[in-house]
């Protein structure tokens, strides 16, 4: 079986707002004094870190015959078919053609994803949309692990 692994994590341009916002708390401190305004520097820049940090830390694994994405596992038995989407294939799955069922591990700043059939009868849930920036290599691996 093929190992993969994949860490959603957030473009660097968030990490440069979280620093701005950073600023910008410090600088609603700053008539209150010089340790208020370091206070709101840090405070604000280490909020936004974590919840930046927090966004980006979603993964997508396949391991041990199951497809782990986010906190759901699905074992590789319970999936059908999973097909690699380009970014405009990705855009309409994730708006118009896409069923309140479905399970979405949705990152909107990564463009391509993978759709994975659940072909389990007890699972209400049709298919799985996972953001990855390597679909290919993803759909490789699944299909590596139900073979």
């Amino acid at each position: 079986m093929q190992p993969y692994e994949e860490r959603l994590t957030a473009p660097r341009s968030w990490w440069v707002i979280a620093a701005m916002i950073g600023v910008a708390c410090a600088l609603m401190l700053l008539p209150l004094g010089t340790l208020w305004m370091l206070g709101g520097l840090i405070g604000g820049a280490a909020l936004s870190a974590v919840a930046v940090s927090s966004y980006g830390s979603a993964r997508i694994r396949v391991v041990g015959g199951a497809l782990i994405a986010g906190d759901a596992k699905i074992p590789v038995t319970a999936l059908g078919e999973a097909r690699a989407l380009d970014a405009d294939e990705a855009l309409a799955w994730r708006t118009h053609k896409a069923d309140a069922r479905a399970f979405m591990l949705l990152r909107g700043y990564i463009r391509t994803a993978v759709r994975v059939e659940i072909t389990d009868p007890q699972d209400p849930t049709p298919y799985a949309y996972l953001s990855t920036r390597t679909p290919e290599r993803l759909v490789t691996a699944l299909a590596a692990g139900r073979g």
